[in-house]
């Protein structure tokens, strides 16, 4: 027998190499691990004669009412409207949210989650920055908390992935803008920081390509979450410099779409279908203000409800079997066209 006193599960799981989640598992029902990893921890309870509090363990299990929810930038009114909708599911069924907010920033988000891990919560609602993320940093808290991804999707992290399907969505904008009109080129960031810009971007190319016509990608420089700046610089910049390849424009998101508006209208350019009309402009998402800018924005809709009530119902399905996911699940919501006045 080792000399060495264990505490407590945390303690366990260091000196015997197994992570505290499979420990858990096992210790709930030993039958849901692997045989190896079960002969593991037989041999290493057998060593250090831990036994642990299986009534502590439990009660904790109950208490354990806080939910995080963690998003990469809440000014925007696409993270806010999705929290809206999680924060009214998640208070319904009994339990706490706490929202942070990564603010765009690699180190806040490693902050938010090491903030969470100290609370235990009883599981969490994630948006990843996505390319600057700490992958490492996010699979680490995962293995360790219940986790479902939203949005920002991080190839095999967490329990389960519910975010939009950007290749329909794409495809469905780029065919009525052919449809209608001159096929559009594609306005983005250069470097992104959401993956989904990048999924987009292919999207776009392919269905282009599939309809027989050139892409043409438009990339502007900035790397921040302050998409309207980025677009209002950026299509100034294209505008002045008659750079646009064609007079349709396709922006990766709503609220790039909203700055490149705002860029036109001081070149004096006339934005929407039909005659008098100097070029269209459409976006992605059905951002909130979408609705009322001037002239207000062709897009498609991400379901938000949809997103936020399966994100949420899966995560709460989770903690109330107690048991983590058997396999990781993808759930893509499809877009709807909104046809407005900017083409």
């Amino acid at each position: 027998m080792n000399g060495q006193k264990i505490r407590n599960m945390e303690e366990f799981a260091s000196v015997s190499g197994i992570s505290r989640p499979t420990i858990s598992k096992y210790f709930h029902d030993p039958d849901s691990v692997r045989k190896s990893t079960r002969r593991r921890i037989e041999a290493a309870l057998e060593q250090y004669e831990y036994r642990p509090n299986i009534y502590a363990m439990n009660q904790n299990r109950r208490l354990t009412k806080n939910i995080g929810i963690v998003v990469p930038y809440l000014a925007d009114p696409f993270f806010a409207e999705i929290v809206r909708n999680v924060e009214r599911i998640v208070i319904g069924a009994g339990h706490r949210p706490i929202l942070l907010s990564s603010h765009g920033e690699r180190d806040q988000e490693i902050d938010n989650l090491e903030s969470l891990r100290s609370i235990r919560p009883g599981g969490v609602l994630m948006a990843p920055l996505g390319r600057i993320s700490d992958r490492e940093a996010i699979e680490s808290f995962c293995d360790d908390i219940t986790t479902v991804l939203f949005d920002s999707n991080l190839d095999k992290t967490g329990e389960a992935f519910v975010g939009s399907n950007n290749d329909q969505s794409i495809g469905l904008i780029v065919d009525y803008l052919c449809r209608t009109g001159e096929p559009p080129s594609f306005f983005e960031m250069r470097l992104p920081p959401n993956p989904n810009a990048i999924r987009r971007r292919n999207a776009y190319v392919s269905a282009m390509e599939k309809l027989g016509h050139d892409p043409h990608l438009v990339q502007v420089e900035g790397e921040s979450w302050d998409f309207e700046e980025i677009g209002f610089h950026g299509a100034s910049r294209v505008i002045a410099d008659r750079a646009l390849p064609t007079n349709t424009v396709l922006c990766s998101n709503d609220r790039l779409a909203i700055g490149f508006l705002s860029a036109a209208y001081e070149a004096g350019l006339r934005i929407g279908q039909g005659s008098g009309n100097a070029m269209r402009v459409a976006g992605h998402d059905d951002h909130p203000f979408s609705q009322f800018t001037c002239p207000t924005l062709t897009t498609v809709a991400q379901d938000y409800l949809s997103i936020a009530e399966k994100s949420a119902e899966t995560l709460l399905g989770l903690i109330e079997s107690d048991q983590r996911a058997d396999s990781r699940d993808a759930t893509l919501f499809e877009g709807k066209l909104v046809m407005r006045g900017s083409a």
